[in-house]
């Protein structure tokens, strides 16, 4: 793929300024240059026109060959500053040229004489650039041509571009969610078994999504996706849930701490969650908000210009959600904070209940290793399993006995240990054994 643009954007940029300027030139029209697009195409899943070619090609350039771009630096000399048509921004710490949507509609203007009208289309909201987060204008000031918008390609296909098809973004300004990964496998999952059902049904869903909404012609009347809400208190598995559902399925699952991108100024909170769904549109991941609590719990019925702001937040991630084509999940402790309408946008809801006595002792089971137990297993597990503890809270335990047991240089862990870590885990919580 490097290359193609190595090669062809040299030689198309040459040919497209001598054709410009009226100077000799080997082709008479860019659309003679030899041109290879079979990778690109490859990496788009589209057959490609000729004038979708040279805009991919052009967006990729500052990044793979940015000095193929400097014979944009021509100055027109009547006027002594460069020229209007050729378009351009300047960056902050690159010296190049960095293309903008009037430097493609300059290229276009060779071969074609409506070309910004073609370029306004191209760059519209519907085609698949933008659609597919392909590529994009952004950054116009207000009242300023629509093409002077910087041309700007999208990380995940700059990466393809350069060879690294498994890119995966992470947490960023531009990107405020972290992907989230276990090692832990769906059979680890301790959960009542009402709940495991759930579950299950949703892994189904997620298995077998598009066979079940076009085997009884059920797409007019349901959306793609899946959006479900996970509550109930910290530590209880909603996280681990998500994060073995996007395993079990080979789906990456991205957390938005909602708590983090929640702002007070009007406005900045859309879009930093437009930055989010805008670049997940087309992946195949799971979005996983957790805190919803942060954004839900600020709507209200007041009609102060706060109250409105808050609600505005509510009502756009909601809409948003209810339009993603892939899975959501809103992660809240509070229930209580949403009202009876949030619920019908929500094919789910489940409740993530503290383990029982039986269920904590699986997960003492499973969690502490065997030869920590050889001496005391069952005196262990049973004490262990009397505390109303949360999996997030016997965790902590887990790690206070490791802790311990690396201190003293000793594989084997004693009820005695096992009572000082779960003492200190339960003063934490404030709770008297």
């Amino acid at each position: 793929m490097t290359k193609l643009i190595l090669s062809y954007i040299s030689q198309l940029l040459h040919t497209a300024f001598s054709l410009y300027f009226q100077h000799e030139s080997e082709y008479s029209s860019l659309r003679d240059i030899p041109l290879d697009s079979d990778e690109l195409s490859r990496l788009t899943g589209r057959e490609l026109t000729w004038e979708e070619t040279i805009i991919l090609l052009l967006a990729t350039t500052p990044h793979i060959h940015p000095q193929a771009l400097d014979l944009f630096f021509i100055q027109n000399k009547e006027l002594d500053r460069p020229y209007t048509e050729f378009g351009g921004w300047k960056g902050i710490s690159h010296g190049g040229f960095l293309p903008t949507g009037e430097s493609a509609a300059f290229l276009l203007s060779i071969d074609h004489s409506e070309s910004r009208a073609l370029a306004i289309r191209l760059f519209s909201r519907s085609h698949w650039f933008y659609t597919e987060n392909i590529l994009r204008l952004e950054g116009q000031g207000a009242g300023e041509p629509f093409l002077s918008g910087r041309l700007t390609i999208s990380e995940e296909f700059l990466a393809k571009v350069l060879g690294n098809e498994s890119y995966r973004p992470d947490y960023s300004d531009d990107f405020p969610a972290k992907r989230m990964q276990t090692e832990l496998e769906w059979e680890d999952l301790v959960v009542a078994h009402h709940l495991r059902e759930d579950l299950e049904s949703i892994s189904l869903w997620l298995q077998n999504e598009k066979d079940i909404r076009s085997r009884w012609g059920l797409n007019k009347y349901i959306k793609p996706g899946y959006r479900c809400l996970f509550y109930g208190p910290p530590g209880t598995g909603k996280t681990l849930a998500a994060s073995l559902l996007g395993k079990k399925h080979g789906m990456d699952v991205y957390r938005v701490d909602l708590s983090m991108i929640v702002s007070k100024y009007i406005g900045e909170t859309e879009k930093n969650l437009a930055k989010i769904f805008d670049r997940a549109e087309h992946q195949n991941w799971i979005l996983f908000f957790d805190e919803a609590d942060a954004l839900f719990g600020q709507r209200s019925e007041g009609n102060s210009s706060n109250d409105r702001h808050a609600n505005q937040e509510v009502a756009y991630l909601l809409q948003r959600i209810e339009d993603f084509p892939g899975m959501v999940v809103l992660a809240t402790n509070l229930k209580d904070n949403m009202d009876e309408a949030f619920f019908r946008r929500f094919q789910s809801v489940l409740y993530f209940p503290m383990p029982e006595k039986q269920a904590r002792k699986q997960l003492w089971k499973q969690m502490l290793p065997s030869e920590w137990l050889r001496s005391d297993e069952q005196e262990i597990l049973a004490f262990a399993a009397e505390a109303e503890l949360s999996g997030g809270s016997m965790i902590n335990v887990v790690q206070r006995c490791a802790l311990m047991l690396y201190t003293l240089e000793t594989p084997l862990l004693t009820k005695d240990l096992f009572q000082i870590a779960m003492d200190k885990e339960l003063e934490k919580e404030g709770t008297i054994r």
